[in-house]
């Protein structure tokens, strides 16, 4: 019966990896999927304790080993989802899954209805989440708020200008918002109070002195809308705008505006900085212009950048970090536990798990709006069934040789 035991070793083996085969080939378009292969090894009778090794020791069959997993990376495919990321290297999600703490390369995600970023099962991912912009340290599943940015008012404004040197001194009178020969050049720029209404704030520009040696003397003067009615909606600044003879403006090249608004925002003190400015022979113009207020913005969309963090877009356009998406190692990934639902759980052959920002020490970066495909390689697969099955049919004619062989001896 030693031969029939034998090749139903070499069935059970055969059908074994066809049924590893046959599970890497369906799941072929499984994002986030990890083939396995099915390992062999040779089966002996146990010798007894302190015998001599036998000679020419005949096998009893074969048996399978493990069912190892390849955790080779997956060809990444891109999306048109925003939330959607793929694992470039090493590394796992973690998911909150029914309380349970799960691990998956599968980077499907989408909001629920409360806003919390899940994978299709409904597991919640784990992250740091951040607030008010800044990512506060803390582990749990990433919520991404669809409330409105508040609004900042302007407290800076940095206005880079080209005053033309070759402009006509006005000397003798003020400057006057109402009057354009009492200037030589003005502009206006936007700046928001704290309820985040956008008014104008326009600055006036009167070449006062010129000096070969020296350089020249420019006055600034300004005036807003939007102003409380009964207050100074307009005024000059308390320092001059000095250049060299080379038109490079020196310091102090700043001022202050204070201003009362009439929509009952809190009062504003704009800090103006003119450094870069310049007095050359060309046009009246403005550089670059940039202040740090800004309205109320709504939630327009996200995007993930290579290290995990989630940035919301908004109508204002500002942007601002909700959150981050970290990734967990083990020191033996075939170690996992394989759950379904393209999860794995932590045992103690995997060892403990290690968190970290991506792309942090032996972890790898993530790619949004695209995911990993499956790791079968479906050609090869096919051939290897092919094998498998040559491999299960071979063991049955081995039953069928014995079969005949037996019934020789009984017709004896």
């Amino acid at each position: 019966m030693g031969a029939f035991n034998i090749a139903l070793s070499g069935l059970q083996a055969a059908n074994s990896n066809l049924q590893v085969l046959g599970n890497n080939i369906s799941n072929a378009s499984t994002v986030g999927f990890k083939s396995s292969n099915a390992q062999f090894s040779d089966a002996y009778a146990a010798a007894m304790a302190n015998a001599a090794p036998a000679q020419g020791q005949v096998g009893i069959g074969t048996q399978v080993q493990t069912v190892a997993q390849q955790f080779t990376q997956g060809n990444i495919q891109t999306t048109s989802n925003p939330l959607d990321v793929a694992i470039n290297g090493n590394g796992f999600f973690q998911f909150n899954y029914n309380g349970s703490t799960v691990y998956s390369r599968n980077g499907q995600l989408q909001l629920s209805s409360g806003g919390v970023v899940v994978d299709g099962n409904g597991g919640q991912l784990i992250g740091i989440q951040a607030q008010n912009g800044a990512l506060t340290g803390a582990n749990g599943p990433l919520t991404v708020s669809q409330n409105a940015l508040p609004p900042q008012a302007t407290s800076g404004l940095s206005l880079g200008l080209n005053l033309d040197s070759i402009n006509t001194p006005i000397t003798g009178t003020a400057i006057n918002p109402n009057n354009p020969s009492t200037y030589n050049y003005s502009t206006t720029t936007t700046v928001y109070d704290s309820l985040g209404t956008p008014q104008l704030l326009t600055t006036y520009y009167q070449l006062s002195s010129a000096n070969p040696t020296s350089g020249q003397v420019w006055n600034v003067g300004y005036s807003a809308t939007g102003t409380a009615s009964g207050t100074v909606a307009s005024g000059t600044l308390a320092t001059p705008l000095q250049f060299n003879s080379s038109g490079q403006v020196q310091p102090p090249s700043s001022g202050t505006v204070s201003l009362q608004w009439a929509d009952g925002a809190a009062p504003s003190t704009l800090a103006i900085n003119f450094s870069g400015s310049t007095n050359y022979n060309s046009a009246n113009a403005v550089i670059t212009a940039n202040s740090n207020g800004y309205g109320v913005g709504q939630l327009s969309g996200l995007s993930i950048d290579p290290g995990g963090n989630i940035f919301a877009r908004y109508s204002n356009g500002q942007s601002q970090v909700l959150g981050q998406i970290t990734l967990t190692r083990f020191p033996d990934n075939n170690g996992l536990q394989n759950l379904g639902n393209n999860y794995w759980a932590q045992t103690y052959v995997s060892g403990q798990p290690l968190s970290g920002s991506p792309g942090s020490t032996n972890l790898g970066v993530l790619q949004s709006g695209a995911v990993e495909q499956s790791n079968v390689n479906l050609s090869q697969s096919l051939v290897n069934l092919i094998v498998a099955q040559q491999a299960y049919q071979a063991n049955a004619q081995t039953i069928k040789t014995q079969n005949a062989v037996v019934q020789t001896l009984l017709s004896l």
